[in-house]
């Protein structure tokens, strides 16, 4: 890792909303390590941010009160900010089918408020974080998101002049990220009840929330406006993520209940569509996509037309790389939260 003296956050302000969730809360303890001078948090919970404060008790970290769907509240975390990440966001796919007016003035509304607040107070660059679930959306959790992805997109297209370089990082399953499936395994484990399964052979992207974080932070220093990020990252089937899970924490072979697919869940994720792979920049660990530039006036490309890209697979969740179990364990084991999980076993 770089040191704190070489670090480009290093004395500067970085406002992150939704910064109790647990992207936000990796994301404040990496950049306190790297020498940052001030972070702004804005979240709505405030039992969450004084859980925080009391467990870092460090002077810069600053909180807000407030909610992205509020304007004033998201301007005021973001004055004199230079860097703002966004995982401010309705994330879980059951309720944003039942309440999906609430999803889209969260994911898109909010969003929309996040970007234009760092644009009148002149962040030099705002991240925002996007899923796998945008990707040919099937559920209203997803279709929000992708709006959001647009709303980004848009803002880079129509104000060029602007000084803030607003880009986006779409990302898999989080492993141990809050409500993601692994802390359900463990405390089924626990408890000695069959694991539940939606659907064995669904599979999934798998990347750390350590991972996560390096992925914004290549965003930050790399991206031009508009740019879109995606990992490179293997997958599994969840089936195979619950032997893992079980078999890395000494409990065996598992039982396992398949109970169904819930509402709006898809057999498997995308991360780039055929036609944003087509015209992706291969970085090595990730992919890059730039904005479509192009003008409203689509009079030009009717004598001439614009050429066009090879149609080639997409980046899917099936067309990755496949863990095996053995593999998915020694994924597993790379995790904080398990070998704390281990060392408690052993003690």
């Amino acid at each position: 890792m770089t040191e704190a003296h070489e670090s480009p956050f290093a004395d500067s302000t970085v406002t992150i909303t939704g910064g109790t969730g647990s992207f936000g809360s990796t994301m404040v303890e990496h950049l306190l390590a790297r020498g940052v001078g001030r972070i702004n948090i804005l979240s709505r919970d405030e039992a969450k941010q004084d859980d925080m404060r009391q467990q870092l008790g460090d002077g810069r970290v600053k909180f807000f009160v407030g909610d992205v769907r509020d304007f004033e509240s998201v301007a005021n975390a973001v004055v004199g900010a230079d860097y703002v990440f966004h995982a401010a966001a309705l994330k879980q796919v059951p309720s944003c089918e039942f309440f999906p007016d609430q999803a889209v003035k969260t994911n898109v509304l909010g969003s929309h408020n996040v970007i234009e607040a760092s644009h009148r107070h002149g962040v030099r660059a705002l991240v925002c974080l996007s899923t796998d679930k945008a990707v040919y959306p099937v559920n209203a959790m997803g279709m929000s998101k992708a709006l959001m992805e647009k709303t980004a997109q848009a803002f880079a297209r129509n104000h060029p002049e602007s000084a803030t370089t607003v880009s986006i990082t779409r990302y898999g399953n989080v492993m141990y990220s809050r409500g993601s499936v692994i802390p359900l395994f463990v405390k089924l484990l626990q408890s000695g009840r069959p694991l539940t399964l939606t659907e064995p052979s669904m599979t999934r992207y798998l990347m750390s929330l350590q991972e996560s974080v390096d992925l914004v932070e290549h965003a930050f220093l790399h991206a031009a406006p508009g740019d879109l990020f995606v990992k490179k990252a293997p997958a599994c089937t969840v089936e195979t993520l619950a032997r893992a899970t079980s078999r890395v924490l000494g409990f065996g072979e598992p039982e396992i209940n398949v109970i169904g697919i819930r509402h709006g869940e898809k057999m498997f994720e995308t991360l780039l569509t055929r036609e944003e792979l087509a015209r992706s920049e291969d970085q090595g660990e990730y992919f890059r996509v730039a904005v479509d530039a192009r003008a409203l006036d689509y009079g030009i490309y009717v004598d001439h037309g614009e050429p066009g890209e090879a149609v080639i697979e997409e980046y899917d969740s099936t067309t990755t790389t496949q863990m095996t179990v053995e593999e998915t364990e020694a994924m597993l084991l790379t995790l904080p939260e398990i070998q704390a999980l281990l060392a408690a076993s052993r003690s």
